[in-house]
């Protein structure tokens, strides 16, 4: 197994607290895709967990990058999903697919994390 690409985030959960009570539903929208959205809302403290969502995005951007076509992946292009074991795992479309294909790699390995106060994500792509 050969790693292609890293990436490493960290996001602060009092700014996701403070984009959602600004933004609300339109923030959401913008940065999730409905799976992401509906597993984050049935959570005790929603903001924790899209914020471990937003640092694995930027995680899997970072790792992705390279060439100018990858600057244009948009949020709803990565998605964090969740295995039957309850690990993250990443779906790619659209142009972060197409960065995944051109790097001759085949998946992103990703570890999440999240306390109160921040959440932190690191991507691999293999």
């Amino acid at each position: 197994m050969s790693v292609r690409g890293i990436g490493l985030d960290l996001v602060a959960v009092a700014r996701i607290q403070r984009l959602l009570a600004h933004h609300g539903s339109r923030a959401l929208e913008r940065l999730l895709t409905d799976g992401e959205r509906d597993y984050c809302l049935k959570m005790a403290a929603p903001a924790r967990h899209v914020a471990a969502r937003v640092a694995a995005k930027e995680a899997v951007y970072k790792a992705l990058q390279g060439s100018e076509d990858a600057r244009g992946i948009g949020w709803r292009e990565i998605e964090v999903v969740r295995d039957p074991d309850g690990r993250p795992e990443v779906r790619l479309s659209g142009g972060a697919a197409r960065r995944l294909a051109a790097l001759q790699a085949t998946q992103v390995l990703l570890s999440l994390t999240h306390t109160d106060d921040l959440a932190a994500a690191v991507a691999l792509v293999v």
